[in-house]
C-alpha cells in the first residue's frame, strides 16, 4: 500500500503565505513525479505545479512567481510554498505522486486526501 499525507494547509488572510507538505510512505521503489493540485467549489481540479524526479518544474500561469514547488526525494516529500496569497486561491489542494511499486511494476497515480486552503479578503 502507497499513502501520501498532506499538511499545511489553513486559513490566511489575502497577501499571507502558506506551506504544504505532502509525505508519501508505503511500498515504494520510485517516486517519478509529484504535484500539487487545486479544486475549488463548481470547478475542475486543476494543476498547480508539478516536479520531476530530477527537479524540473511546471507552474500554472495563475501562480508563477508566487508560489514555489520542492521536493525532498530522501524524504519521499514534496512541498508548496504559497506566498502572495489571493482569495482566488482558495480551494482544496491535493498532492499528487507518480509511483512504481517495483522494478517491474508500472507507474500508478496516487492522490492525498485534501487540504483545504482559504484565502480570506
Amino acid at each position: 500500500q502507497v499513502q501520501l499525507v498532506e499538511s499545511g494547509g489553513g486559513l490566511v488572510q489575502a497577501g499571507g503565505s502558506l506551506r504544504l507538505a505532502c509525505a508519501a510512505s508505503g511500498s515504494i521503489f520510485r517516486i517519478n513525479a509529484m504535484g500539487w493540485y487545486r479544486q475549488a467549489p463548481g470547478k475542475q481540479r486543476e494543476l498547480v505545479a508539478a516536479i520531476t524526479s530530477g527537479g524540473s518544474t511546471n507552474y500554472a500561469d495563475s501562480v508563477k512567481g508566487r508560489f514555489t514547488i520542492s521536493r525532498d526525494n530522501a524524504r519521499n516529500t514534496v512541498y508548496l510554498q504559497m506566498n502572495s496569497l489571493k482569495p482566488e486561491d482558495t480551494a482544496v489542494y491535493y498532492c499528487n505522486a507518480v509511483i512504481k511499486r517495483s522494478l517491474v511494476a508500472g507507474p500508478i497515480d496516487y492522490w492525498g486526501q485534501g487540504t483545504q486552503v482559504t484565502v480570506s479578503s
